[in-house]
Formats: structure tokens, sequence, C-alpha cells
């Protein structure tokens, strides 16, 4: 049995073929099962940080939603949009420094009072610090 990220070697034959021998079956050598292997890791892992992703994001707007929704409440209940700041300042602090360095500097770019290579430099070393 192979591991479930490794291709079935008959499907990596039907590759080689198709690429080297137009259709006709060959040989799997070690090192094409090597490569097919990583190539499917390397492919799993994409599709596996691309689903967290999106599950945070997902996570993150239903979270959104449901402060909202009682944020309202208060509003509407209880016409009190100090309570409803209040509690929207709780549970959402601000944004991290590095957060905000690159809205700002996404705003200064959108106003076009840089250029796109010192955008893209001050951007990617803003992206490349840590997150704290």
């Amino acid at each position: 049995m192979t591991d479930p990220i490794t291709p079935p070697p008959e499907l990596v034959q039907e590759w080689i073929a198709e690429i080297w021998h137009e259709g006709t079956p060959v040989q799997v050598s070690l090192s094409d099962e090597h490569i097919a292997t990583r190539a499917a890791q390397w492919g799993a892992d994409q599709q596996l940080k691309l689903d967290a992703e999106q599950i945070e994001k997902a996570y993150q707007a239903g979270a959104d939603q449901e402060l909202e929704a009682c944020c309202e409440w208060f509003i509407r209940d209880w016409t009190d949009i100090e309570t409803a700041d209040k509690l929207r300042a709780a549970r959402r602090p601000p944004p991290r420094l590095k957060e905000r360095a690159l809205h700002e500097l996404a705003a200064v770019y959108n106003r076009d009072e840089i250029d796109d290579s010192a955008y893209d430099a001050i951007r990617l070393a803003l992206e490349a610090l840590p997150d704290d």
C-alpha cells in the first residue's frame, strides 16, 4: 500500500509515458517515483495552506458577524451606542503595529505618493516581520 500522498506507480508510469514515450509503457525509476511523490506532497501542502486560510477567514467573518449582531442589539433594544462601541473595542482590539503599517502603506500607495518599487520593498520588509 502506498502513502495517500504518493501517486500509484501505474499513474506515474502513465505520466512518464505521456511525456517521453508517446503513450508506450515504461519502467518507472526510483527518481521518477520520488519526483512524483514530492510533487504530490507539495500540491497537498499548498491545498492545506489554502484551506487553513479560507477556514480562518470564514471563522473570523462569522465571529465579526456575531459581534455586530450583539452591538446592534445594544443599540436597538437599549439605545446604548456607547456600550456597543465599548463591546466592539474590547472584542476586537486595534490591529497590531505590523497590520497598521501595511494598511498605512497601502493608503499612501493608493494616493500615488510612492512608486511601485518603493512600495514593494517596504511591503516585503513589513511582511517579513513577525506578527507580534
